[in-house]
């Protein structure tokens, strides 16, 4: 995990809410059809247990995909996040409800994102946030760019940050 400025750790500090693409930041970016039409996608279990350590911690946790998948509701129902909105190409509309309905001001969310739909709502957010193989156009509009790829490790990189941050002990969340 790479180091960050004061500054930087200051705006992870005040994050409240960490709201997370799927396809390409939870995932690799791969998508495996069978023969049946079944649809399988591959989810890492470091991110998982990221994702179990933030919301332990106080950390809310939201998904929103442009993609309508069952592995994605079956994954986040696993991990116990309530807020998902999947099939929403115009990221903005779920973005604003999900602020709205926990009360929570644009400079306290992180958003991870890895390309071009992701951008409005990058550009709302007070962390905006990129995984190492984003769109060179989603990076621009980023403060922060994984080390990790999306789909290996990147959410759970950016969830220690987060933690660090607020000088929270992951041991004492276990």
């Amino acid at each position: 995990m790479k180091k960050i400025n004061s500054k930087l750790k200051n705006k992870f500090k005040k994050v409240k809410l960490l709201i997370l693409d799927v396809d390409g930041v939870l995932t690799d970016n791969s998508l495996y059809l069978s023969g049946n039409g079944d649809e399988i996608k591959r989810f890492n279990v470091s991110d998982g247990m990221g994702i179990y350590l933030a919301k332990k911690s106080g950390l809310k946790v939201a998904l929103i995909s442009g993609r309508k998948s069952k592995a994605t509701q079956l994954r986040a129902k696993e991990l116990r996040i309530e807020e998902t909105f999947l099939d929403a190409n115009e990221k903005l509309i779920p973005y604003q409800k999900i602020r709205n309905k926990l009360k929570i001001k644009d400079e306290e969310i992180a958003f991870v994102g890895d390309d071009l739909l992701d951008i409005p709502v990058l550009k709302k957010v007070g962390v905006p946030i990129a995984v190492r193989n984003s769109n060179h156009l989603t990076k621009k509009h980023a403060v922060y760019v994984t080390e990790a790829k999306g789909g290996q490790g990147a959410v759970r990189e950016v969830i220690d940050l987060i933690l660090k941050s607020k000088r929270i002990n992951l041991e004492d969340l276990i």
